[in-house]
């Protein structure tokens, strides 16, 4: 199964169905208009080069090789300054505080709190970027995306890894309903796992001050995936239907790529 040919086809994302219901407007924009954005959020692309530089570590591991720290940091660096240097550099737009400069120190010193934080390799690691397809009763196009880590506990287990970089620590709760997460299961028994017990996890590399590195836990019920199959399907029915409703409410609004859109389509004369 490959990522890149999965997505030429049409289906669903776990970003498509996010993106739906945190703001119909939104997704219209960027995925029915498909509108050019006004600028890249540098939190996107730092957060882009952090993934692929674990990526790339976790791949290596697979293949029976460790990098050192040292590496690490040279190809972060490589990488930061390909991503902010080509040919988009005059569309990233840095937040308050933040330059080239600046990220790519914070980005150095993240992988280092990360690589000396981490407890090690507790699991075997089974697959890197896996790929998944699945699909959702009523719903006729594939739910399709890739999961960064699936390992293997001694038990049998298998263990699910999504890597973040937020800015703060996450609350608990907000792991426990994670819409990601669920659907991450969902994939897994779908593609081979139906009969394990999954855990579910994120690793974050948290850009305080002092920068942190935490892992979270957290597993699914059957009636949590009852839950987001129905959402997903109401997700499925608006997209058919054109329903497109903008949340202008939302703290995402501030950095939205979008926005000019947004104000002249709140400008327009309703038919």
């Amino acid at each position: 199964m490959n990522l890149s040919e999965l997505r030429k086809e049409a289906h669903l994302s776990i970003s498509s169905i996010s993106t739906y219901i945190d703001c119909g407007l939104l997704y219209r924009f960027s995925r029915v208009d498909c509108l050019i954005p006004e600028f890249k959020a540098d939190v996107l692309v730092f957060g882009s080069v952090i993934h692929r530089i674990l990526e790339m570590y976790y791949q290596g591991f697979l293949e029976g090789y460790k990098m050192s720290l040292l590496e690490l940091s040279e190809l972060f660096q490589n990488h930061w300054c390909e991503s902010v240097n080509g040919n988009d550099r005059a569309n990233i737009r840095f937040t308050k505080g933040n330059d080239y400069h600046s990220l790519l120190e914070m980005g150095i010193n993240l992988l280092t709190t990360w690589y000396d934080s981490r407890p090690g390799e507790l699991y075997r690691l089974i697959a890197v970027e896996e790929p998944f397809s699945f699909t959702v009763p009523g719903v006729p196009v594939p739910i399709i995306g890739g999961m960064d880590l699936v390992e293997e506990d001694p038990s049998g287990t298998i263990i699910i890894t999504d890597h973040k970089t937020p800015a703060k620590a996450m609350a608990e709760k907000d792991v426990h309903i994670n819409q990601q997460l669920t659907i991450y299961q969902m994939a897994a028994k779908a593609n081979g796992y139906a009969s394990r017990e999954i855990m579910l996890k994120f690793d974050c590399l948290i850009k305080t001050k002092t920068p942190k590195f935490q892992q979270y836990y957290t597993t699914r019920s059957e009636n949590d995936e009852q839950r987001m199959i129905r959402k997903i399907q109401s997700v499925w029915e608006g997209m058919a239907k054109g329903v497109f409703v903008p949340n202008d409410l939302s703290w995402k609004c501030n950095n939205c790529s979008y926005k000019t859109a947004c104000n002249e389509w709140f400008m327009q004369e309703a038919a």
